[in-house]
């Protein structure tokens, strides 16, 4: 039988206790309230969400790119491989204690991503940090790719009050976009709700598949159009 998880780090939130867990020197788990959230051994989505989100800024001089959850890491490792030297990508994170961890114990797992150069983190809610860039006066100011990769994602229905995923907040992602930038959304399953949301903003978008049995997940991809 496999050895159990110890758990390293309990931390409660208004969601229930935050843990960091290991099994190993690699094996790690992210759980909030016992639920499992991410886990070191199955990041497929995540790099998939980062490689979607970033196609085409490989040679984009100081390309600016937000991502909204830090969670181990993978999704800016994945996105740093494929940006240039003078990147600058945001990560808004909710927690400090996970920023703390990838930083830490599990900051191996992804060659110690965020404490690249490149990389800023933001503890705060994402949603804020794209309404403060879709105020901006100026296009430097904003990003050319969004990538939020928070557990679960998209729900099937969106309320229009909901701050990362209905009408009005997706309306702002759109603003906080430079021309032609690219929206990412990692989620569990597709969400009718979003999809209505994402034309009202005037996105045009695809559904991805990513994974495989059990944990086959998805990630949007929207597009804010050149001009």
């Amino acid at each position: 039988m496999p050895r159990p998880f110890e758990t390293l780090e309990s931390v409660a939130t208004s969601e229930g206790p935050l843990e960091l867990r290991r099994r190993g020197d690699r094996d790690f788990l992210i759980c909030i309230k016992g639920r499992v959230l991410m886990t070191s051994v199955a990041h497929r989505s995540e790099d998939a969400l980062a490689r979607v989100a970033c196609e085409g800024l490989g040679s984009r001089r100081n390309a600016r790119i937000l991502i909204g959850g830090l969670g181990m890491g993978f999704t800016l490792r994945a996105a740093l491989d494929v940006l240039a030297a003078d990147a600058n990508v945001t990560v808004a994170e909710l927690n400090d204690v996970v920023a703390r961890w990838c930083t830490g114990p599990i900051a191996a797992l992804t060659n110690d991503a965020a404490r690249d150069p490149r990389v800023s983190i933001v503890i705060g809610n994402v949603a804020d940090v794209i309404a403060r860039a879709a105020k901006s006066a100026t296009c430097d100011e904003r990003y050319d790719a969004i990538a939020i990769d928070l557990y679960e994602g998209p729900q099937t229905k969106i309320k229009p009050s909901d701050e990362l995923y209905g009408p009005a907040a997706t309306a702002r992602v759109l603003q906080a976009l430079k021309p032609g930038g690219r929206y990412a959304v990692w989620c569990e399953q597709q969400s009718l709700g979003f999809e209505q949301s994402l034309r009202s903003a005037g996105f045009r978008y695809d559904l991805i598949r990513s994974g495989r049995g059990a944990r086959i997940h998805f990630v949007y991809v929207a597009h804010r159009q050149s001009t």
